[in-house]
């Protein structure tokens, strides 16, 4: 529902530390993540070098004396699902994520906040918090007129289940004016989530519309997965049984007003069909059909089923 484009809007460094210290830190760390926050803090740390005449900050953290922009070796880097990246380069460890990752490494000097706008990532250096980032997004222009469509369609319940702050989620939940959501999940909890939906679904079937890697385990589980064919990664398109190729969410909407319609029409032939041969059937039995009556039953039905099939194409 989201562009994915993210940028740093602000960096607020812990004591001891500067904003381009911290900027460089994390953008160290984040330099090998395909992740859009990732690039758009690596982004902002290129800008922000580029922009500054005095390199020395980043020459620390690069592991050079004279200020050069050669980004120094990660001599370990694991990817943590869910909470964020811990890498080590020029001796150091260096932690980017979430509240919860800092937590679970005891980071010291370490203190949530809370209640901020957007995405909040938290950056600590040899378990020493350091800073955060404060990371905007903005939702798709149809974003909010997609989830209105929806509910004018039928959908009886939208709920949002993201890895995203409680604050993000609840601002971003408000503008679509959805029915519930969920935030701080994990893969696996959005999978828990929505084993739990489905023991509250009735009839009908369960939609899950996502984009990242993190999302394929759901999508793989909901009766449609929908993904993002350009935000989208592989193995979310992989898991999807549809995939919307303009990532419009909007597009969703319109696939099921055209489901819907094409339902409407092939029901209709079916009856036309079925009434037509089953009045010449019972004419002919009674010896009151001819070999026209015949002829219409079988190749006029299938024209005018034909022709009706066309007007799916006006909508």
């Amino acid at each position: 529902m989201t562009k994915g484009e993210f940028q740093v809007e602000t960096v607020n460094p812990a004591p001891g530390y500067t904003a381009e210290e911290v900027l460089a830190w994390a953008a160290q760390a984040e330099r090998f993540s395909n992740h859009p926050i990732a690039q758009s803090i690596v982004a902002a740390a290129n800008d922000d070098a580029n922009g500054s005449t005095n390199n020395n900050v980043n020459g620390n953290v690069n592991g050079d004396d004279g200020g050069s922009k050669t980004e120094s070796i990660i001599e370990a880097y694991e990817e943590i699902a869910g909470l964020g990246i811990k890498a080590v380069s020029a001796g150091r460890t260096v932690l980017v994520g979430n509240s919860k990752l800092m937590q679970q490494e005891g980071v010291q000097g370490f203190q949530d906040g809370g209640q901020n706008p957007g995405t909040t990532l938290h950056v600590a250096v040899d378990q020493c918090y350091a800073g955060s980032l404060q990371i905007a997004d903005q939702l798709k222009e149809d974003s909010v007129d997609a989830v209105r469509r929806m509910k004018e369609l039928g959908v009886r319940k939208l709920v949002m289940l993201t890895g995203d702050s409680k604050d993000a989620a609840a601002q971003v939940a408000a503008q679509l004016q959805v029915d519930d959501y969920y935030a701080e999940l994990l893969p696996q909890d959005k999978v828990a989530h929505m084993e739990r939906l489905y023991l509250y679904k009735g009839k009908g079937s369960m939609i899950f519309i996502g984009d990242g890697i993190n999302d394929a385990p759901v999508l793989a589980r909901a009766d449609i997965g929908v993904a993002m064919g350009g935000l989208g990664s592989d193995a979310a398109i992989e898991a999807a049984d549809v995939v919307i190729m303009t990532d419009e969410p909007s597009k969703l909407a319109t696939a099921m007003q055209i489901a819907g319609r094409t339902k409407q029409v092939v029901w209709q032939n079916i009856i036309l069909a079925l009434t037509v041969k089953g009045v010449v059937l019972a004419l002919g039995a009674a010896g009151f059909a001819t070999m026209w009556e015949a002829v219409f039953a079988d190749v006029g039905v299938a024209l005018l089923a034909v022709f009706n099939t066309l007007r799916v194409l006006r909508n």
